[in-house]
């Protein structure tokens, strides 16, 4: 007879020889004292002593780690530590938790864990089960079924319990939503900040937030660098491949855990490295989080006069600058997109004369190499028919934009322009009206009087904050211009393609080229092109061309000084508000 001792819940004799466990931890939050990783680690190795289980030791240590993962969000064979563990069965026996709830929290999870212990035949053991004493979980006999039943009716207990403790976490949640500088604790903080104890001055009871300076150097690079000209993407490109992490990968390091994961939208696609995008930057720097609001479902939390409460209490930006970066955000949205993968200098300048579209450059290549590009009319890719297509050699084209270019602004010195947008309460209003207007749709359809009183109060907060923003005055935008002592001349002397296809779209340069005729030219016939400029530099390049014209008709008493020269004024005195030179 069988003299082993007997499991006295599951009724399955387990051996007495020493068997290979895994040691599994697991945080759902890792500033919860009470579920500590070292907690559960004594109750794993008090259990496995108990049950005659080695989990090894230094590089042979069979243990699984997984902080800050939520068993409610992310089931057994999706965590980082335990899923590997959970492919690999050959290398061990069992598996030991230090209760039920750090392994499992629904029925499904249960059903799928189960089910894979007795298809590997393992055991699963729990230190302290619910209600207090071990569970041990024998599948090694695939005979016996009291380990799977009885492993069903505590499945059911946990998932009861994760829905009693999810209900408590969302109510106090709301609670500290509600409480000013106080975050909730646990979980990724905005990008920009990082939890840290509430100080004594401000009570000194929980978590608020602090700038993180790593990412708020990030945050400065990115603002210089939007001011300074650069796109969006342009300066994504550019954090990529410095290697700046994004804001989820700052936070997972941050953590001490590996970055990259599973992406949404794709169904099991991971990543080693999440990048830096238009989208992120753009989002980051249109989230009210860096004024220092607390936001839920993306929308202020307001306190009952309406308004905003704060999660710290040293934001990083002021509304001003806020709003001032939400202003370049909007005068860069329509050219975000500028190509820089192409060496047309006038991409965007030329145009058929014809069919009045965009002329494209085609490089015809002879022997691998590229024989006299030239730019051509493309209706056909608009789903258009030109009557009259133009083409036209590309180097003679570039050469007569340039020169015409430098001629008539090439001497125009350069400003740098800083736009203020000052302070305006009307977006805040807008946006305050419209959630005040949606509020007002739930106008009683409570059916308690906890619930009418609590969305009388919403609407009175709201009513007050748009009250106190309808009296709240306007702060004009200011344009500071500031000469650089620099021509266009200068300017484009320095820049590569890109940078002076800037310079010429910017200033409202257009091309217009009109269809040649056979006769075997070998320069531009300039009775086919029109150049004309249209933007804010025609003011600095009629008053330039004023004053030559001036210079030119002055009329003097004796001939000039044979071999003798007129010098040009400093045509910085007629250029002075031009235009922002945006950098490349």
């Amino acid at each position: 007879m069988n003299s082993a001792p007997r499991n006295p819940i599951t009724g399955t004799a387990y051996e007495t020889a020493t068997l290979r466990g895994v040691r599994c931890v697991r945080l759902s939050v890792l500033t919860d004292e009470t579920t500590s990783p070292e907690r559960q680690r004594e109750a794993d190795n008090a259990i496995a002593a108990e049950l005659n289980i080695d989990f090894g030791s230094g590089d042979s240590l069979r243990e699984a780690v997984d902080l800050d993962v939520s068993a409610s969000k992310v089931a057994p064979f999706d965590r980082p530590a335990l899923g590997s563990w959970l492919a690999r069965p050959d290398d061990y026996d069992a598996l030991v938790w230090w209760r039920f709830d750090r392994a499992i929290r629904s029925m499904s999870d249960m059903h799928d864990l189960a089910k894979w212990a007795k298809a590997h035949r393992k055991m699963l053991v729990f230190a302290e089960g619910i209600g207090g004493g071990k569970l041990v979980f024998d599948f090694r006999n695939p005979m016996d079924p009291v380990s799977e039943l009885m492993m069903t009716f505590f499945a059911f207990a946990a998932q009861v319990e994760s829905q009693s403790i999810s209900d408590r976490v969302t109510g106090a949640m709301a609670a500290i939503r509600k409480m000013v500088l106080r975050w909730r604790g646990g979980g990724r903080p905005p990008y920009g900040y990082m939890p840290a104890p509430m100080p004594k001055e401000h009570g000194g009871i929980g978590w608020t937030l602090v700038p993180d300076p790593d990412a708020v150097k990030v945050i400065e690079r990115i603002v210089r660098e939007l001011l300074e000209g650069l796109t969006v993407s342009a300066i994504a490109a550019g954090l990529n491949a410095d290697i700046i992490p994004s804001p989820r990968d700052h936070w997972a390091e941050k953590q001490g855990r590996q970055t990259g994961g599973k992406t949404g939208g794709v169904k099991g696609l991971k990543k080693d490295r999440f990048l830096w995008s238009p989208a992120v930057i753009t989002r980051m720097l249109r989230n009210e989080t860096l004024l220092g609001w607390k936001m839920h479902k993306g929308r202020p939390v307001r306190d009952a006069e309406g308004n905003p409460v704060m999660s710290t209490a040293e934001p990083i930006m002021s509304r001003e600058e806020f709003d001032r970066i939400g202003a370049v955000l909007d005068s860069r949205s329509i050219d975000n997109k500028e190509r820089t993968d192409t060496d047309a200098l006038l991409l965007r300048v030329i145009h058929c004369d014809a069919c009045r579209g965009r002329m494209y450059l085609s490089k015809p290549t002879k022997n691998g190499a590229s024989v006299n590009p030239f730019y051509k009319c493309n209706s056909h890719a608009r789903g258009d028919q030109c009557a009259l297509p133009a083409n036209i050699r590309a180097s003679w084209v570039d050469d007569h934009v340039e020169a015409e270019f430098l001629r008539v602004v090439g001497p125009v010195q350069t400003t740098h322009v800083v736009e203020i947008p000052g302070y305006d309460p009307e977006p805040e209003l807008r946006a305050t009206v419209t959630e005040f207007e949606e509020h007002q749709r739930q106008e009683g359809r409570q059916k308690s009087k906890h619930a009418a009183r609590a969305w009388q109060e919403r609407a009175d907060a709201l009513d007050n904050r748009i009250a106190t923003l309808e009296a709240a005055e306007k702060v004009e935008p200011q344009r500071i211009v500031t000469p650089t002592g620099r021509t266009f001349a200068d300017e484009w002397a320095e820049k590569d393609t890109a940078g002076r296809r800037a310079m010429l779209v910017e200033a409202g340069v257009r091309l217009d080229v009109r269809r040649g005729v056979r006769g075997g030219w070998r320069k531009l016939d300039v009775r086919r092109v029109d150049f004309t400029m249209r933007g804010e530099l025609d003011p600095a390049a009629e008053a330039l061309a004023g004053e030559v014209s001036a210079l030119e008709s002055v009329v003097r008493g004796d001939s000039p000084t044979e071999g003798a020269s007129v010098r040009l004024v400093e045509p910085a005195t007629v250029a002075e508000p031009v235009r922002k030179l945006v950098a490349a």
